[in-house]
């Protein structure tokens, strides 16, 4: 590239407008933050309606497993088919959808008696939606957001959802607290305000499309062959699924550990929001660190850095010492996720977004299931240390295997990617 071509692009880059002056960005993030605070809302209601109507924790947890369920089976069909759609209708029918399925709770509380297996065709329904809308809207950022901005959005978007989830549950309990189903009115509601946003924003969700012929299992395995043959997006996706594999089991280690501390419920609050605070800021500094540092550079300290709090879950000796490292852990969270999705997303054809980035969050996701499960089981058979030098001993080996891997340490900017 001459020194002319250079400097041009230096400046296209200096005259972008801020996030805040993206007219859709504004409306889609805006609408999301009020979705999402109205699902971390019925979040906390739902499991306690199913503990009042049934006295049962096991049923409380079947529900959990119907609602993650569909993504691990759909998240590959539903990444072809965000390819073949038009994303933006599927997101407004989707949230069309989900702000009706919420509303019947209330519904069928007032007409008629609500039973559980409402409950489970309610979770099953609001998961199956979830997947569609969450892989299209991961497939339109790059299309409402530039490309080098990308980093900066998911930042925000990671920030502003760290941020409901400090408020929602406190909003959460007091609704559910004056009536069950007035929390299930407010995510109906969060649904559809989200809809009217989505209704404004002029930005086509896709680029131009041919029309396709060819099978929706070829439409699949051209998604993941695409990814397959990027070693580093590959390495990507089973490193998050790893740190994802760690990271599930935080919330159940937290818990027991401030138990043995003999901890009260409230201070145990206390420890989450304060690792909330530490994610927060995370997300506020993330656009400048991916700015400043490669690629490399960010993705090998961050894993580096969760290998070396984790053991320290084992020696805090109070709930103020338990809430300073999930703060110093959350930290990292939104830096790490700003720079390996903002790089992966301008890379990947826009024709192939959606089944490219539901085969990677397949492989990452894939992983939070079995951490839960091992942690548990774990926690009850080993004792809250060894479960930790456990986690801890493969925090450490991805740490390794990320320092080693010549893709990531060869990975330079986000504005300096080449596809395969």
């Amino acid at each position: 590239m001459s020194d002319d071509a250079s400097q041009g692009q230096q400046a296209e880059i200096r005259l972008l407008k801020p996030l805040r002056q993206n007219h859709d960005y504004i409306l889609l993030w805006s609408g999301q933050m009020v979705s999402t605070l109205g699902s971390g809302v019925s979040q906390l209601a739902f499991p306690l309606l199913i503990l009042a109507i049934t006295h049962s924790p096991a049923q409380a947890g079947f529900a959990g497993f119907l609602y993650s369920l569909p993504y691990v089976i759909l998240s590959l069909p539903a990444g072809a088919l965000v390819d073949r759609w038009d994303r933006k209708r599927v997101m407004i029918l989707c949230d069309m959808g989900r702000a009706l399925n919420a509303a019947s709770i209330p519904l069928a509380a007032a007409l008629w008696h609500l039973t559980i297996q409402q409950l489970f065709i309610t979770t099953t329904i609001e998961g199956t939606l979830f997947t569609f809308f969450n892989i299209a809207e991961v497939a339109c950022l790059p299309r409402v957001v530039p490309k080098e901005q990308i980093p900066a959005a998911a930042a925000q978007n990671e920030g502003g959802s760290i941020a409901t989830s400090l408020i929602a549950p406190s909003i959460g309990g007091l609704l559910y607290q004056f009536s069950r189903t007035v929390p299930f009115v407010l995510d109906a509601v969060s649904y559809a305000v989200s809809v009217f946003s989505l209704t404004f924003i002029k930005t086509e969700f896709q680029g131009e499309r041919s029309a396709r012929t060819g099978t929706l299992r070829a439409d699949i395995m051209e998604g993941i062959a695409w990814l397959w043959r990027q070693p580093l997006i590959r390495f990507m996706a089973f490193l998050t699924g790893g740190l994802n594999f760690c990271n599930s089991a935080t919330g159940l280690v937290l818990i027991v550990v401030a138990k043995n501390q003999h901890a009260p419920a409230a201070a145990i609050g206390i420890i989450f929001s304060i690792g909330s605070v530490g994610g927060i800021l995370g997300a506020m500094i993330a656009p400048r660190i991916q700015k400043r540092y490669s690629f490399g550079r960010v993705i090998t300290l961050c894993v580096w850095a969760e290998a070396i709090l984790w053991p320290l879950y084992a020696v805090a000796p109070n709930i103020v010492a338990l809430g300073v490292v999930a703060a110093c852990l959350f930290f990292l969270g939104p830096i790490y996720n700003a720079v390996q999705f903002g790089y992966r997303v301008s890379i990947i054809p826009d024709a192939l977004q959606g089944r490219v980035n539901s085969a990677f969050r397949l492989l990452a996701f894939g992983f939070i299931p079995l951490g839960t499960a091992l942690s548990g089981i774990l926690l009850q058979s080993v004792g809250t240390t060894s479960t930790i030098l456990i986690f801890s001993v493969v925090a450490l080996a991805l740490a390794l295997a990320s320092t080693i891997n010549r893709n990531i340490r060869n990975a330079g900017a986000i504005t300096q990617p080449q596809a395969v």
